[in-house]
């Protein structure tokens, strides 16, 4: 039986692998991706629930953004700029600056408004 330690590294390797292909530039939904990539992209937005809603769905009565019905490409640039101190923030300048770009791209793509 693998142990929890050899799935987290075969996860992460996995990652790593596939990390700049996955749903770069693409537009891609989730719907459209093989249930290994899904994983991957929901691990990654799982971290945006605490404040924005399972799924980017929004927490009623929250002063915090739901980003489901946000573009992609708006959540994108929103994050670079947090990233990059283009944007001021409580709290997600210093989330931001934890993701790589492609894991940002994955992130907008898995969250943001399908068209």
């Amino acid at each position: 039986m693998i142990d929890l330690k050899q799935r987290a590294a075969r996860l992460l390797t996995s990652m790593a692998l596939t990390g700049s292909s996955l749903l770069l530039g693409s537009g891609a939904i989730a719907s459209e991706l093989t249930p290994e990539k899904k994983l991957q992209a929901a691990s990654l937005a799982a971290t945006c629930a605490n404040c924005h809603g399972t799924n980017g769905q929004g927490v009623e009565g929250s002063a915090v953004t739901g980003l489901a019905n946000l573009s992609v490409e708006y959540i994108k640039t929103n994050m670079i700029w947090f990233k990059t101190g283009q944007r001021p923030a409580t709290v997600m300048h210093q989330l931001a600056k934890g993701y790589t770009d492609e894991q940002i791209d994955i992130i907008a793509n898995y969250l943001g408004k399908k068209d």
